[in-house]
């Protein structure tokens, strides 16, 4: 009865530590799995190219990311993301990469990662950075904040809210972040409440936000600018 016990006492421990392991991006089985864009079959990723149709530049982009990009946008930023859909060498690997760069006053605003966990570092200028968590037993939601300096660096956790502000009104600003999945996914938050397509309805909104209909009805009207490239 005893043995009967322990077996099932490790049997759950192991299902318990095989779905944290899977919670993320798969780990690869093989070398590499390079994705057949071309493929019409439907799985959870990309399905991989043939090994012997593998070349270098499955492997390679010529991303340009020790250019600066265009940072005129309302939010003044501009994102260059290098996940599995320009590289597709990255199928199965569970990292992308992006160059992140700041007008001065210009932001990332707030905005989440569902897949991924970011570590971002800065290559040139000043950063305040951020997070919220999730919320808590006390009905509170922590906010970290940090100003960060050239070659600091700073985690976001998965899935969590965050943020990054250029405090300078003179000098830009460049960040460089990692990425734990081949497609880590965004949403701005901003955006998806207020300009999802269709609208959520202003009702659900104005009882949200704790405000009037006129207010939410004018946030849906603007302009929210997408800083992904």
């Amino acid at each position: 009865m005893a043995s009967s016990t322990t077996f099932l006492v490790l049997t759950a421990l192991l299902a318990l530590l095989a779905g944290q392991v899977i919670a993320s991006d798969p780990s690869p089985l093989q070398d590499f799995c390079v994705a057949d864009k071309d493929s019409h079959v439907n799985v959870n990723g990309f399905v991989c190219k043939d090994p012997k149709d593998v070349k270098a530049d499955d492997f390679f982009l010529a991303a340009n990311l020790d250019m600066p990009r265009d940072t005129t946008s309302k939010i003044g930023s501009n994102v260059t993301l290098i996940n599995v859909m320009r590289i597709p060498g990255l199928n199965t690997l569970g990292i992308s990469l992006a160059r992140i760069d700041y007008a001065p006053l210009g932001e990332n605003p707030p905005h989440t990662h569902p897949r991924a966990t970011e570590i971002l570092t800065v290559l040139e200028g000043t950063l305040y950075v951020g997070f919220v968590t999730s919320n808590q037993a006390n009905r509170e939601n922590k906010l970290f904040t940090k100003m960060l300096n050239k070659g600091d660096v700073f985690v976001f956790p998965e899935g969590l809210i965050h943020f990054q502000f250029n405090p300078s009104p003179h000098k830009p600003a460049v960040a460089i972040a990692a990425l734990s999945s081949q497609n880590p996914g965004v949403i701005t938050i901003a955006n998806a409440v207020f300009g999802s397509k269709p609208p959520i309805s202003d009702d659900v909104l104005a009882k949200a936000f704790q405000v009037e209909k006129k207010t939410v009805d004018w946030l849906q009207a603007q302009f929210w600018a997408d800083n992904h490239n």
